[in-house]
């Protein structure tokens, strides 16, 4: 397993200060954005040069691009919105080789207007479903026709909020494109120790042959998130159930300041070192 962090928990526009900055730290590897070189998040356009400095500034740091985020609202109420983050994905597909990843990360959506995460009565309707299988259509014919994977997090906030809606997903689109991205602390907000392992249990048995990127974050005990061994994670069994499925993905946490980057490094080594 490598361990990695998202390259935005550092602040810069220059990808080879950003990537240095990951691998000072303590990470072999990165989740991607393009905010890192100055752009938008999802940008209109990427030129050739643009993805190549990317994948250079990577090798130099000797950290690896495990993907790069390509997060829009897949069912927001306006379809026009969906439909420009399409074609933003498609910029992003293009250009992911040059990056040096084959892999985008997805939000699943909300039907809040305003906000990507935030969760919203209409996400457990038909019609919400309806419209996240017709984008993940549109969404899966980009990535056959680029040859990339896409990576989907089930989180509370979106349509997609546990692990059972991802399988479903997973098995109406019967395309070996969709793949799952696991965070554990977005399954669940406030538990019993007991309930929080059969949750995570669960989901990491039921969705095991889709995970290729685990995420590492925490929950306080009041539900907020917090740092990634700063909350009521129960990490050696988190990473103990990933060891026992063979997951040879890359471990990425986010969610932190860069202060404290270096300390989330020592704890997710240790912890995945006494992890059985």
């Amino acid at each position: 397993m490598k361990l990695g962090i998202f390259a935005k928990t550092f602040e810069g526009t220059d990808p080879g200060a950003v990537l240095n900055a990951v691998a000072k730290a303590g990470f072999a590897a990165a989740q991607y954005n393009m905010a890192c070189s100055g752009l938008a998040a999802m940008p209109d356009a990427i030129d050739e040069a643009q993805a190549r400095a990317v994948a250079d500034a990577a090798g130099a740091a000797g950290v690896e691009i495990v993907a790069v985020s390509g997060t829009y609202n897949m069912i927001h109420p306006d379809p026009a919105v969906r439909d420009a983050g399409h074609r933003r994905l498609a910029v992003l597909a293009e250009r992911s080789h040059a990056l040096s990843t084959r892999l985008i990360t997805l939000c699943t959506g909300t039907r809040d207007a305003l906000d990507q995460w935030k969760e919203h009565p209409d996400n457990d309707t038909p019609d919400a479903w309806r419209d996240l299988v017709k984008a993940m259509e549109t969404a899966v014919g980009i990535a056959d026709r680029y040859d990339i994977d896409l990576g989907i997090e089930p989180e509370l906030a979106n349509v997609v909020n546990s692990a059972e809606k991802a399988r479903r997903l997973i098995d109406e689109m019967q395309s070996p494109r969709v793949k799952i991205v696991l965070d554990p602390a977005n399954l669940f907000e406030k538990a019993t120790l007991a309930e929080q392992h059969d949750t995570v249990s669960s989901a990491i048995d039921l969705l095991a042959d889709r995970i290729v990127m685990a995420h590492a974050k925490d929950r306080n005990p009041d539900g907020s998130f917090a740092t990634a061994g700063k909350g009521v994670l129960d990490y050696a069994h988190y990473l103990g159930r990933l060891k026992s499925i063979g997951f040879t993905g890359s471990l990425v946490t986010h969610g932190l300041a860069a202060s404290e980057a270096e300390g989330a490094a020592r704890f997710l080594t240790e912890k995945f070192g006494a992890s059985r």
